[in-house]
C-alpha cells in the first residue's frame, strides 16, 4: 500500500516554481532517499508532501486520501511526522520534556513511547534530564528523530539529517534510519550524501532543477552510470 504519493506536484514560493510536475511516492516499510544537486527542490518537494508549501498543480495523498489541501498539523494528526534540518529541538528544554512536548496528540501510553524510544536511542536516556542545548550535533538529530517518533507517524520525513556531522555519527544515524523502517514506519528522506543515503534506499528519486530526472530503487540508481558520473562523483 501506498503510504504517500505525490503526483505532478507543481509550486514555489513568491512567483516561480522551485518544483514542477515532480512525483515522490513511499509505501509500507519502505526507505525513500530523494538526492540530487543543491537548488534541485529536495527539501521543497519534501516540504510539499507535509503541506508547508501550497501546490499550483497536483496533489498529494496519504494511504488513499486525498491531503493536498490539509494543513501540516491537520496531516501530522493523521500519522505524518516531519524533522527540518535545522531548529528541530527545544533547546532549553531536557530531552525527557523535549519526548514530552512530542507526545502531545497521545493520550496514553506516554511512558512507553518514551521508553520505547529509549531503547532505540540509548544515549539519549543516559541524559535525559539534560538539556538539550548541551547535546552534540548528532545526538541533537536522534533527539529530533526521538521527539517526531513521539507522535507516533506512519511516515517519518527527514530533511538532511546528516548535515554537519562525522562519519561515524553518519553511519549511526543511517544504522537508526534503517531500524525505524524496520518496525514499519515508512521514511522519506532528503540528504546531500546521494551514495550513502541510496545505499540503504528502497527506492530514490534524483531531481534537477525541481523535476524528477532519474527514478529507481537504490541499487538501480548506484548501477546508472549516469547517476554515478553526474551525481555519485563517478
Amino acid at each position: 500500500m501506498k503510504v504517500i504519493s505525490g503526483r505532478q506536484m507543481t509550486g514555489g514560493y513568491g512567483g516561480g516554481d522551485i518544483i514542477s510536475r515532480c512525483e515522490i511516492e513511499a509505501g509500507d516499510n519502505q526507505i525513500v532517499v530523494i538526492v540530487g544537486p543543491n537548488g534541485a527542490g529536495k527539501s521543497t518537494a519534501m516540504k510539499a508532501l507535509f503541506g508547508m508549501l501550497k501546490l499550483r498543480e497536483g496533489t498529494v495523498r496519504f494511504r488513499e486520501e486525498d491531503i493536498t489541501d490539509l494543513e501540516p498539523q491537520d496531516r501530522v494528526a493523521l500519522g505524518m511526522a516531519f524533522v527540518p534540518q535545522t531548529r528541530n529541538v527545544f533547546e532549553t528544554l531536557s530531552i525527557e520534556e523535549n519526548l514530552e512536548m512530542g507526545a502531545f496528540l497521545r493520550k496514553e501510553g506516554v511512558k512507553a513511547a518514551i521508553d520505547k524510544v529509549y531503547d532505540l536511542f540509548p544515549a539519549l536516556l543516559e541524559k535525559r534530564l539534560q538539556r538539550a542545548s548541551a547535546l552534540s550535533g548528532g545526538q541533537r538529530q536522534q533527539l529530533a528523530i526521538a521527539r517526531a517518533l513521539m507522535t507516533n507517524p506512519r511516515l517519518l520525513m527527514l530533511d538532511e539529517p546528516t548535515a554537519g556531522t562525522s562519519p561515524v555519527v553518519m553511519n549511526d544515524i543511517f544504522r537508526h534510519i534503517r531500524k525505524i523502517a524496520s518496525s514499519g514506519i515508512a521514511i522519506v528522506l532528503v540528504e546531500q550524501n546521494a551514495r550513502l543515503a541510496l545505499e540503504i534506499a528502497d527506492m530514490g528519486y534524483v531531481l534537477v532543477e525541481g523535476k524528477n530526472r532519474y527514478s529507481g530503487t537504490g541499487a538501480d540508481l548506484l548501477a546508472n552510470a549516469d547517476v554515478r558520473k553526474s551525481f555519485l562523483g563517478g
